[in-house]
């Protein structure tokens, strides 16, 4: 039997077994904790997906270049600063965090993936990082928070979660850590995100079930249309659980697949909950589309555009400003078998407005809280997609107009 998912409510980076992790302050940042190391015991097999933004960080290109080996043991990370548009230097740099960090774990350089974020165009202070590698090697071990905390920038919380499932017999456990609050956008967001499991999995089998989860997870969340240099999603697979080794089709990789999505989902929904100025996480369902592409453009129109945002922000119910953005979608539409439900409450059908004045109480309500959804049915076919966005405040605003003054 493939099993099922459970979530574990303290889980993290280091729930899978063989997997130890640490966050240090060394410096790149004045305060507070700006650099974390996750490790395993043993080597494993390794896979990444990475921006699509053409300006690539020099971490990145040094990523992409070693995840071709299909194998790792260990990811450094540092917040502060970004390591990008940093030329010629910010390859030397990136490739001697790496160094620092195998010659401390003993282990081989291209074993050692390497992520950076924070602001763009600036050296990193490799002082500060010599000094602070050799300590987080120091301080490895098994509680994985300090390392979910030290990749934070304008995060307001550090953001972990795991899954368990069966498999051949045996449970194995996927956790990870990610970060993120702005430059959030679909084909990867602003995010780093280390994920690790105790499954044992073939390199390219590993490599298709994170693209897979990626695209339900990470490309399905948006905060306000920007695309970082950065992004980076690593999942190391150490095979310390015991079970087969999972290589082709079948109901171990479907159930480790599943596992996967669950766990990269549960993380990326945390980024626009946290969303730089955000108040409230938005939900937006479209169903009922002829095709999943059309589905996905008229569920990312809506999530992106500033007018539904802000009104939802208002606790507006202006649904007019959704049929706009999934007509200006490329999508197949047709409005007049078009619906839009906010909540609970149908506010349009048909084409046109649905419901009784007395329910726009109810509406502005249920709009208060923390959460609010927004499904629209196209009334065309069968296909169905769900993306996550944030509200637009001017705290957003605040916060980007001064984020390096």
């Amino acid at each position: 039997m493939a099993g099922s998912v459970s979530r574990l409510v303290q889980g993290g980076v280091t729930s899978a077994q063989g997997f130890v992790a640490s966050g240090v302050h060394c410096g790149v940042k004045p305060q507070k904790k700006d650099l974390a190391l996750v490790f395993s015991r043993v080597p494993a097999s390794a896979a990444g997906v990475f921006t699509q933004n053409k300006v690539k960080a020099a971490p990145v290109l040094l990523d992409m270049e070693r995840i071709r080996s299909g194998r790792g043991q260990a990811v450094v990370l540092n917040s502060g600063n970004a390591n990008a548009c940093t030329a010629e230097q910010g390859m030397r740099d990136a490739r001697e965090m790496a160094q620092l960090a195998a010659h401390g774990l003993g282990i081989a350089e291209e074993l050692v993936y390497v992520c950076s974020t924070g602001v763009i165009g600036r050296p990193l202070p490799m002082e500060a990082l010599r000094r602070g590698v050799p300590e987080a090697v120091r301080q490895l071990g098994p509680d994985g928070g300090s390392a979910a905390e030290a990749i934070m920038t304008t995060d307001t919380v550090a953001k972990t979660a795991a899954v368990q499932v069966a498999i051949g017999g045996q449970v194995i456990t996927i956790g990870g850590m990610t970060k993120g609050a702005a430059m959030i956008h679909p084909q990867m967001a602003t995010t780093l995100t280390v994920l690790t499991t105790d499954a044992a999995v073939a390199p390219p089998a590993l490599h298709a079930a994170l693209r897979r989860a990626a695209d339900l997870s990470y490309n399905r969340i948006t905060v306000d249309g920007d695309q970082s240099t950065n992004d980076t999603i690593l999942l190391l697979a150490n095979g310390e659980a015991g079970a087969p080794e999972i290589a082709e089709a079948g109901e171990a990789l479907d159930a480790f697949q599943a596992a996967l999505t669950a766990c990269a989902t549960d993380l990326a929904r945390m980024i626009p909950r946290d969303a730089e100025g955000g108040t409230k996480l938005i939900e937006v369902t479209v169903r009922g589309a002829q095709t999943d592409e059309d589905a996905y453009r008229a569920a990312r129109a809506v999530a992106l555009s500033p007018l539904v945002k802000t009104a939802i922000y208002g606790k507006s119910p202006n649904w007019g400003r959704i049929f706009v953005a999934v007509g200006a979608s490329g999508a197949e539409v047709q409005p007049e078998r078009m619906s839009v439900r906010i909540g609970p409450v149908l506010v349009a059908e048909r084409g046109g407005p649905a419901g009784e004045a007395e329910t726009l109480e109810e509406l502005v309500r249920y709009m208060a809280g923390d959460t609010v959804t927004v499904v629209v049915d196209l009334g065309l076919g069968k296909a169905e997609t769900t993306m996550w966005t944030s509200d637009l405040t001017e705290q957003y605003v605040k916060e980007n107009a001064h984020y390096i003054t």
